[in-house]
């Protein structure tokens, strides 16, 4: 599902294009890991009960889901997460089979785990939380998927019919191949 010639589209070489995404994703995830422990009220003293530390597997899974889609921007779609630089190929492969929106829902759930090992529930931190969360879903939908439904077209539009925006299916979607779509 491209919507570019397959020479523009191979102008630039995947590993570069991987790189930069993942670069670009790596300061995503430092601002976030600079901002949020302290305004999630993560305490590293408050995770002594060792059940709490079983919230680490959802939180790696999280993490890995999120940084498997930085990749597949930068491979497959060949740009970054960045709206400054954004993919040039619709993004239907990895855990994008599965969700719209995986690289948010391995955010949430990477976040959530933390939460759970080092935070407490507070009723300001959930007021705040809830308050990304509704912000994260209007961008969404006023933003990202008009954008993706004006540069992507049917394919984006045949992309939504089968997969959800945030509830991941229990199997992937396999999108019908187009000659010279890349894998």
């Amino acid at each position: 599902m491209t919507n570019l010639p397959a020479s523009e589209s191979d102008a630039t070489p995947r590993w570069l294009t991987a790189a930069g995404s993942l670069t670009v994703g790596a300061a995503f995830f430092a601002l976030w890991f600079w901002l949020l422990p302290s305004w999630l009220g993560f305490r590293v003293e408050a995770a002594r009960a060792n059940w709490r530390w079983l919230a680490v597997a959802p939180s790696i899974v999280g993490f890995a889901v999120a940084i498997r889609c930085m990749w597949d921007f930068g491979w497959t779609g060949r740009g970054t997460p960045a709206p400054i630089a954004p993919p040039k190929h619709l993004v239907v492969v990895g855990p994008y089979r599965y969700v719209r929106n995986p690289m948010y829902v391995g955010f949430v759930a990477g976040w959530i785990g933390l939460w759970i090992v080092f935070g407490h529930a507070d009723t300001p931190a959930i007021a705040m939380a809830a308050a990304v969360a509704l912000g994260i879903h209007l961008f969404v939908v006023f933003y990202e998927e008009p954008t993706l439904r004006q540069k992507f077209g049917g394919g984006y539009e045949e992309y939504c019919r089968h997969v959800n925006r945030w509830l991941p299916r229990l199997h992937g979607w396999d999108p019908p191949r187009s000659p010279g779509r890349d894998a």
